[in-house]
This record gives structure tokens, C-alpha cells and sequence, in this order.
């Protein structure tokens, strides 16, 4: 998904069937008969608050004013479009937050969609998997001058920032349309809602390879379909299966690695992502936040990802908050799995290296959970994690299972997210709508094709905005 090289040394990766009970304070599971844990909602404490001021930190110190692009990994000028959406989450946070005042937010968003504008697609269709923050030239791995193709997930997350941006901020809605409308869609969606990623490898032609297994795929499907895309294929759970580990039965993706080159991996982050920003809903559902999970089979999905964790602490002692994350060395980027390639609590490289020293309590995914199910795990979660910043640069990636410390680098995408979870206690669901507001370009353009010929845009006009 989200790769970036440093230097020449290696790989980085930066880049429920619920119903609310109106008489109490719980939620009701139908289909288990057990209580499910509220969200924590609310005023951020004086801790809280600082903790968002030390994750916006990172993004002072990384941002590039001739851009508008927030390098991915500390002191590394190279973005991907996940990353660039944590950005965004993050500047959104900082705005609402009160951290940033409303000329800086100003100024630093009219900026990045100056340069989505501007932005040098991949064959002129999409934009390119990464690009250099200091001159929005596209790169490879290595960060150097070339094209490598792009990510269908990547995007879907970027799809879903900028449809929440536009939302919330009309005044920059058409701007974001005029960058979005700049985009080739042909190769990304099929006629059945599959998603695909392109690939350039040197020598050969562009392979376009269907993208995204459980959990990420159907998250980010959701961003397509914001915009009126049909992503039926991609947004649908199956083929899926479950494992039982310590009594709960965790989903997982059936499709083979050994046949189709890519792995299936059982994380936190898709699920609370999700939750935090479309609160486990159809992107049809445009109510507020609440406990009536439209998307009924992802909040089931994410509660067994959640419920899995803590039992294993409960069952071991060992605090766990798994999702992939960054390493400060070679090979820079795991899997910190629940479950994949047939083994539960497995973690391993994009190659599928098998790694076990590098297991950790990751940030983002330990706050996700704190703030989604408010339990006294999760309370153990946000004591373990919340002092793990450097107040200068931001917090850590996470703090290794085996207690030889922390996981010294920073990034965007974990940052960014610390600050949306932050914002979703405040808020809750972050997709908001305001009332009449005026069709922006992009309605307008699925009204009246003409001029977008070739780019293929949504044939039916999406459900009203």
C-alpha cells in the first residue's frame, strides 16, 4: 500500500448487528446477546489536549510550504496519498480543536489543493503512488524522478478526506472538484465495483491487479462510493472466514497469497478508521453520530477485532494494540497481525518475512480502540501509550511487545489519525453534512457528462448531497 524508500537502505511503508438501547447506556449485540461498549465521547481533557498539540508537532515540522505536502516519515520529503489524507485528518483536527487558528488552516488547505490542481497524474489518469513534497514531482520508491503507478486504497482514503473537507468546508468544495475532475477513472473501478491498483515494473507494461483484501478494501471502497461510484464488488465482506482465537471468531480474507501475490492481513487500523469516520455506516447513512451501525457486519467485524485483543491480554498479559506499522531500521514496515498466512499474532514483512521481535502496541491502533469502546482494557491501552511522544517531534510509532522499548520514528499517518481519534471524541462520526448548500462542480459534472467524455465518471447521478 503505502511504500516510500530512504535513501538507498530499504523498504518504508508510510503510507454487527447492533441496536441501540434507548433506556440505557449500552448497546445491544441481536445476534450474541452481549453488552457492546460505548464510544468515549466528550470534552478532551487537559491531557488529551495536549496530546493533540504534540501530534500536530510533527506536522509543523514537516510541512512543505512550496507544496503544501507533509512529508510521510520525519525529515524524508516524500508522500503517499494515505499519508497525504492523514495530513488532511489531522489539519481538519487541529482546526476543530481550536490548535490551529482558521488562517493557517486557510492557508495550508488552499495550498495542498493549489497542488492537487497541479499535480502530474500517472498516464494521466491518476495520481502516482508517491510524490517529492518539495517540488509535487512524481517519484519512485527511492524518491527519485519517475512513475510507479497507484493505489486504488491510497485514493479510496484521499476519496474520503476530500469528501469530508468539501462537506464541511463548502467554500473549497469546488476546488476540490476541479483537482477530482481531473482524474481518469477508467482503469480503477470495473463495470462489477472491483477495485484495482496499476503497477509499473521497468520493462514491462502497466498491469492493472485488483487491490485490497478484508478490512481495507471495503473501507476504502467507501470513498468511491462517496463520489457515486459502484463498488459493489469491492465493498462486500466475502470471500471471507473466521478463526476462533480465545473464543471469539475473528473475519479474515480467503483469498490465497500463494496465487494472487498479495497478502491477507487481520489489523486494527481499516476497522477503526471506519468506525471513526463513517461510524460504521453506509456512506448512504448521511445521520449523525449513533449507535445504529447501518454497516451492520463491519461493526461486528470491528467488535471481534477489538474483543480478540483483550482477551489475549486478559489470557497472556500481554497488552496488545496491533495494526501495521513503521520501524525506525530495515526492513522499515510490518504486519503486526492478529492473524495472517495461517498464524495468529503474526507479524511479518510485505514479503512475508517472518518478524517477531518487531510485534508492538501501536499507537494509533491502542487509541482507536480506547476511544471507540470505552472499557477498562482500553483505559490500560491509553496508560500504556499516551506518555509515548516526543514533545518536539510528535508521537512514536508504538512500543514493542517484548519490552525492549520504543519504536523510534514518526509519521503522518499515525499522527494524523492520533489527532482524527481525537476529534471523534469530540464529535463522533466525522462525515458531516451541512443543509443547503448549492450543487459544487462535481454534481454538476455527473448531471451534464459533457466534456468528461472518456474519464468515466458515475453514469447515474449519485444519491443527493
Amino acid at each position: 500500500m503505502r511504500y516510500i524508500i530512504i535513501g538507498l537502505l530499504g523498504l518504508v511503508a508510510v503510507g454487527c448487528g447492533n441496536k441501540y438501547n434507548q433506556f440505557s447506556d449500552e448497546v445491544v449485540d441481536r445476534k450474541n446477546h452481549w453488552s457492546v461498549p460505548k464510544a468515549r465521547q466528550g470534552k478532551l481533557t487537559e491531557k488529551e489536549m495536549d496530546m493533540a498539540r504534540i501530534a500536530w508537532k510533527y506536522f509543523e515540522n514537516n510541512y512543505q510550504e512550496s507544496t503544501g505536502l507533509v512529508n510521510a516519515v520525519n525529515n524524508y520529503p516524500s508522500v503517499t496519498w494515505w499519508d497525504a489524507a492523514s495530513y488532511m485528518a489531522g489539519m481538519v483536527s487541529a482546526y476543530e480543536l481550536g490548535i490551529i487558528d482558521k488562517e493557517e488552516f486557510d492557508r495550508r488547505l488552499r495550498k495542498m489543493i493549489t497542488t492537487l490542481n497541479k499535480l502530474d497524474l500517472f498516464r494521466n489518469e491518476l495520481p502516482n503512488k508517491a510524490y517529492n513534497t518539495q517540488t509535487a514531482g512524481k517519484v519512485d520508491y527511492g524518491n527519485q524522478p519517475g512513475e510507479i503507478g497507484y493505489s486504488a486504497l491510497d485514493l479510496g482514503r484521499l476519496l474520503i478526506w476530500l469528501h469530508i473537507i468539501k462537506h464541511r468546508y463548502p467554500e473549497y468544495a469546488n476546488g476540490i472538484d476541479s483537482a477530482v475532475l481531473r482524474w481518469n477513472f477508467c482503469n480503477v473501478v470495473d463495470e462489477n465495483g472491483t477495485m484495482f491498483g496499476a503497477l509499473l515494473e521497468k520493462d514491462k507494461p502497466v498491469q492493472y491487479l485488483q487491490e485490497g483484501r478484508l478490512g481495507y478494501e471495503e473501507y476504502a471502497a467507501k470513498g468511491f462510493e462517496l463520489w457515486g461510484f459502484d463498488t459493489t464488488q469491492a465493498a462486500m465482506p466475502e470471500p471471507y472466514s473466521t478463526i476462533n482465537l480465545y473464543g471469539y471468531d475473528v473475519p479474515y480474507d480467503t483469498r490465497d497469497p500463494r496465487k494472487l501475490k498479495a497478502h491477507s492481513y487481520v489489523v486494527t487500523e481499516s476497522y477503526v478508521l471506519d468506525g471513526i469516520e463513517m461510524g460504521w455506516d453506509v456512506v448512504e447513512d448521511r445521520s449523525p453520530h449513533d449507535y445504529r451501525y447501518s454497516n451492520e457486519w463491519m461493526a461486528e467485524f470491528a467488535l471481534q477485532i477489538y474483543r480478540v485483543q483483550e482477551e489475549r491480554y486478559k489470557q497472556t498479559g500481554i497488552i496488545t494494540a496491533r495494526t501495521e506499522h513503521q520501524l525506525a531500521g530495515p526492513p522499515y514496515f510490518v504486519y503486526d497481525t492478529i492473524y495472517t498466512d495461517g498464524f495468529a499474532w503474526n507479524t511479518i514483512s510485505e514479503v512475508g518475512e517472518f518478524l517477531p521481535q518487531y510485534a508492538a502496541v501501536a499507537i494509533k491502533g491502542a487509541m482507536g480502540m480506547w476511544v471507540l469502546w470505552d472499557t477498562e482494557y482500553t483505559d490500560l491501552l491509553f496508560d500504556h501509550i499516551s506518555h509515548s511522544y516526543d514533545r518536539e517531534k510528535g508521537f512514536y510509532e508504538g512500543i514493542f511487545e517484548n519490552g525492549t522499548g520504543l519504536i523510534n520514528t514518526f509519521t503522518s499517518n499515525n499522527n494524523g489519525i492520533t489527532l482524527e481519534i481525537l476529534l471523534y471524541k469530540e464529535q463522533g462520526k466525522l462525515l458531516r453534512y451541512k443543509d443547503n448548500v448549492a450543487p459544487s462542480l462535481w454534481e454538476k459534472a455527473l448531471e451534464t457528462p459533457f466534456g468528461y467524455e472518456g474519464q468515466c465518471l458515475p453514469r447515474k447521478k449519485p444519491f443527493k448531497l
